[in-house]
């Protein structure tokens, strides 16, 4: 117990790392607020309001969240297809790209060109699939249903949302790159500012469309203070219960566990504070190493734990 809640921590600090760097490059595009400030002020709020609420507030903000995050996803996909020219001028986009509709070759945006996709690449990406199997904040959603008879309900639910978010999101990725390319909207020097540049060209177009601007905004702030806030919530409790309860044997009251995982929460926090601290830094890339690591170290694991009894 005591190795496998090192490595939810170990993972779990990049990955909360990650979430800061969204809040810091969020408000600094949006508000030529300075990157680093906006990034710690993030992390001071998330760090509060899950270290006074906890599990609760951590799940009844999530669900607040996730809706904000749906309502600004249809909004941002309905608003940029049309500007890019509607759905077959987004297609014809796609498929002027190299290798993009490729099933042996994959498009390189640095390049312009198509670029070989190997069986290695090919193994590498659909290896992602296991990084959900073990993601400890994800699983710790499960373990805490209070009926087990609305497991069922509950992973329908989830697997349709992943289905909608993920596909959304490339199809994002996909009007956005059709949207540089008519000019509608500038080159951008980081990708991952796309959705943040549809969302400033949409409140150029009146009171209303602000409005929505605002909402979609939101729904970014929301997606990554909801993940941010669950993996503080699951790396505190991973200290306490297992590291101190679990491998030192230390008989712990209520009170000193909640002391304690308060305490990790925040050394967490500023650790991940460091990491973010590079404005150049890629969210998708640090994202990318707790990914993979949770998704080796726990995914095969938990798979093989429906089917073999012994594991």
């Amino acid at each position: 117990m005591s190795i496998t809640a090192l490595v939810i921590i170990v993972f779990f600090v990049p990955y909360t790392a990650s979430g800061f760097a969204a809040c810091g490059k969020l408000f600094g595009t949006l508000f030529g607020v300075d990157y680093h400030i906006a990034m710690v002020v993030s992390a001071i709020v998330i760090v509060i309001y899950t270290s006074m609420g906890g599990f609760n507030a951590a799940s009844v903000t999530d669900l607040i969240q996730s809706i904000i995050m749906t309502c600004a996803l249809i909004c941002v996909l309905v608003f940029s297809v049309h500007q890019a020219g509607g759905i077959s001028a987004v297609v014809e986009n796609a498929q002027a790209l190299p290798g993009y509709f490729s099933f042996t070759q994959t498009y390189s945006a640095d390049t312009g060109t198509a670029q070989p996709y190997t069986v290695l690449t090919i193994i590498s990406t659909l290896a992602w699939g296991l990084g959900y199997f073990g993601m400890p904040h994800i699983l710790l959603r499960f373990m805490a249903i209070e009926n087990p008879e609305k497991v069922k309900l509950s992973r329908r639910i989830a697997s349709i949302w992943v289905v909608i978010s993920m596909a959304v999101a490339v199809l994002i990725g996909l009007v956005g790159n059709a949207m540089v390319s008519n000019n509608t909207l500038e080159a951008l020097d980081d990708s991952e500012t796309i959705i943040v540049q549809m969302s400033n060209l949409l409140s150029q177009f009146g009171i209303i469309p602000a409005f929505i601007a605002g909402i979609i905004l939101a729904g970014i702030l929301a997606s990554t203070m909801s993940t941010a806030d669950s993996q503080l919530l699951a790396a505190s409790s991973a200290a306490s219960e297992n590291i101190l309860g679990g491998a030192f044997r230390l008989k712990l009251t209520e009170k000193s566990k909640m002391i304690v995982a308060r305490v990790t929460l925040i050394i967490i926090s500023v650790i991940g504070v460091v990491i973010a601290w590079d404005s150049d830094s890629s969210v998708f890339g640090i994202v990318s190493f707790a990914w993979a690591g949770f998704g080796a170290a726990f995914g095969p694991v938990m798979l093989l734990s429906l089917f073999l009894e012994k594991v």
